[in-house]
């Protein structure tokens, strides 16, 4: 196979190109459900001892669906999956994925943790009876973002479902939800 570069713009988008395909993340096997179970209570000890009032919040919640880590990749098409425990009452009740594609300027992975918190029981009901629920189109997620120091409080957020997007840094800023795309799935 030959490469015939005309350029330096040439040689660059192939360097680009090139590291992109050798560091994408490889398809991993699908997790069991120990190993959901085991990262979702990591995910949700981190939670309480990152953001203030998490615990509370998380008790007054009627169901927690918990994406310990959402993988995203992506070279101008961007895709992103993770699977996950919903938990009621503290206890696993399901096991879902979490899909979602994007498109525009994107170069490389990341992972991140996201809590979907159903404080209605009425959307929490909504979410467990559908074949497969998109954010945006069955229903809106309030993302919350708060500055350091700041914490949770159940008596000010009133939306039905509240999400918690975090990485290693913390909690995650402009981001979005929308179109993402979950479904139940069996362990």
């Amino acid at each position: 196979m030959q490469i015939i570069t005309t350029g330096p713009i040439a040689s660059l988008t192939f360097a680009v190109a090139f590291a992109t395909v050798l560091s994408a993340p490889q398809p991993a096997q699908a997790a069991s459900a120990t190993e959901i179970d085991t990262r979702t209570d990591a995910a949700l000890d981190r939670f309480r001892a990152d953001v203030g009032g998490a615990k509370r919040f998380l008790t007054d919640a009627e169901g927690v669906l918990v994406f310990p880590q959402v993988l995203k990749a992506g070279f101008g098409f961007g895709g992103e999956y993770g699977e996950g425990a919903l938990r009621v009452k503290g206890k696993t009740v399901d096991y879902y994925s979490t899909i979602a594609g994007s498109f525009g300027f994107q170069i490389g992975a990341q992972s991140k943790t996201i809590i979907l918190c159903f404080m209605t029981k009425a959307a929490l009901d909504q979410f467990r009876n559908s074949e497969g629920w998109e954010v945006g189109v069955d229903g809106s997620v309030a993302l919350v973002t708060l500055g350091v120091g700041d914490s949770v409080d159940t008596t000010n957020i009133k939306d039905p479902i509240v999400g918690f997007a975090f990485n290693n840094k913390g909690l995650m800023y402009n981001l979005t939800l929308e179109g993402s795309k979950m479904t139940r799935i069996k362990k």
